[in-house]
This record gives structure tokens, C-alpha cells and sequence, in this order.
């Protein structure tokens, strides 16, 4: 397993944007997938949004475009960059990854702590 580090959660007015970033540390040659899901409080954790190791991308339903999922493997960093932030958006976010780590070139995987979103006025 790879460890993962989150930030960019916070407060943002509706209809607001918001960048999460998901990085992991160690050497790192490759972000292969990327995964985001969220839990809101009451609710079960649901996904949000993939990011495939070739470049494909999903989101989930009630994303409807306002999302966009990216990466920069030179940093080992996946983000969830969101805009028409909605109240209802507001939950914990959490990353899931796949990456290539050095010197084995071996796959492994991670999943971040959690950041917390709040869409609120």
C-alpha cells in the first residue's frame, strides 16, 4: 500500500469551486487511476469520479459536468477540480489511487484520509 496525503477541502459558498489535491508520497514514477468518492454525513460513501490509467475518464451522475478530474505524475498528484458547488456536495471527499512505485515498478495502492467540503452561504 502507498501512502496518500489530501488537502483543499473547505468552505465555498454554492456555486463556488473548489480544488482537492491527492498525493502520494514515496518514489513515486506513475499516478495509474485515480478514484474519488464522498461520504456525506448519514449517507453511505458514493462515487464521484475515475480517472483511468490511459487517460479515460466517468463520473458519477449527479457530477452533471461540473467536475473535472486531472493528474500530474511528476508530482504524484491526482485533483478533483469542482465548480457549481451545490449544498448537497458537501461531505467527506476521499482519493483512492494506483500507482507505480520505484525501484520495483511494482503497482500499489493508497487511499487518502479524507478532506472535508462545505458548500454553505
Amino acid at each position: 500500500q502507498v501512502q496518500v496525503v489530501e488537502s483543499g477541502g473547505g468552505l465555498v459558498q454554492p456555486g463556488g469551486s473548489l480544488t482537492l489535491s491527492c498525493t502520494a508520497t514515496g518514489s513515486i514514477e506513475n499516478i495509474n487511476r485515480v478514484r474519488w468518492y464522498r461520504q456525506a454525513p448519514g449517507k453511505q460513501r458514493e462515487f464521484v469520479a475515475q480517472l483511468g490509467a490511459g487517460g479515460q475518464t466517468s463520473y458519477a451522475a449527479f457530477v452533471n459536468n461540473r467536475f473535472l478530474v486531472t493528474k500530474d505524475s511528476a508530482r504524484a498528484t491526482a485533483y478533483l477540480n469542482m465548480g457549481g458547488l451545490r449544498p448537497d456536495d458537501s461531505a467527506v471527499y476521499i482519493c483512492n489511487l494506483l500507482a507505480t512505485v520505484k525501484p520495483a515498478w511494482m503497482i500499489e495502492e493508497g487511499w487518502g484520509q479524507g478532506t472535508r467540503v462545505t458548500v454553505s452561504s
